[in-house]
């Protein structure tokens, strides 16, 4: 939470982080690293995230994890499951799903049952076109049903641009759409193009320590601060860190109360702050 002026707390939801069983989480933390040659913050285990957060008094940290491969889809969704049961009420679990796998419905609503919250994909990492026909199954069973955190833009790849994100929204444009990195990693001056102003919401994690204030700020003006969310992307980085980036934007106490938790709260059925 962060004291206002007026004593008053402001609560905080992280919208995306991410974290790994402890076999697995150096690999995947220095693999991301790799990929992005970016160095990383975090250890990538459940223990430094909370650990993290706390730090910082974030209220609820939504988790996410993607399924490079068809079969790890279960045993993803078993783990950050596992997760929110033990987190005390501080995590809300996003699933993932994998458009090469058997049994797409049917996993689908076994992540309802679990009580996940919503469904996170990259298609950089999963190795699908963002808007290929392939995913149309699983937009179709999100759209009134559960969001979908989708990861925005690679200065390498094509598979998640601003304008494939664009063409999901043409398809279902009754899907909430929550577009990572504010619409784009690296292809901010696409995301500006494609996707601020339309019908969907774009998170802030691993884009403030790459761009000037003023550009930030420039999209979050264009796009509205009521379709802006908060979040840091851990490992990536740290939660005292980010949150000291964002407060650095020169944002009005509501707009700064609306990216920081209303939103989020919004999206999650949760109840908003006055």
């Amino acid at each position: 939470m962060i004291l206002e002026s007026d004593g008053l707390m402001q609560k905080i939801i992280d919208f995306h982080t991410h974290a790994f069983p402890k076999v697995l989480a150096s690999k995947a933390v220095n693999n991301i690293g790799s990929h992005y040659s970016i160095p990383m913050s975090g250890t990538g285990k459940i223990e430094d995230l909370i650990k993290s957060a706390q730090k910082a008094d974030i209220t609820y940290l939504v988790l996410h994890s993607t399924a490079t491969r068809p079969n790890q889809v279960q045993n993803i969704n078993n783990w950050i499951a596992k997760q929110v049961r033990f987190s005390e009420g501080r995590i809300i679990g996003f699933g993932t799903l994998h458009p090469d796998m058997d049994g797409i419905e049917k996993e689908f609503n076994r992540i309802i049952s679990l009580g996940l919250r919503g469904v996170k994909l990259h298609p950089d990492f999963q190795g699908f076109k963002a808007d290929a026909p392939e995913l149309d199954k699983i937009y179709s069973l999100l759209e009134n049903r559960l969001p979908l955190l989708i990861h925005a833009g690679d200065a390498n790849l094509d598979n998640s641009s601003p304008e494939r994100i664009a063409r999901i929204l043409d398809r279902f444009p009754k899907l909430t759409l929550i577009a990572a990195h504010l619409g784009g990693y690296m292809q901010w001056r696409e995301a500006m193009e494609y996707l601020a102003g339309k019908n969907l919401y774009l998170d802030t994690s691993s884009t403030l320590h790459y761009m000037d204030t003023e550009f930030a700020m420039q999209i979050i003006k264009t796009h509205g601060a009521k379709r802006i969310v908060f979040g840091t992307d851990y490992p990536a980085v740290l939660h005292t860190d980010e949150l000291e980036r964002f407060m650095a934007l020169k944002l009005s106490r509501q707009e700064r109360q609306d990216i920081l938790y209303n939103n989020a709260a919004r999206i999650l059925n949760i109840p908003e702050e006055c």
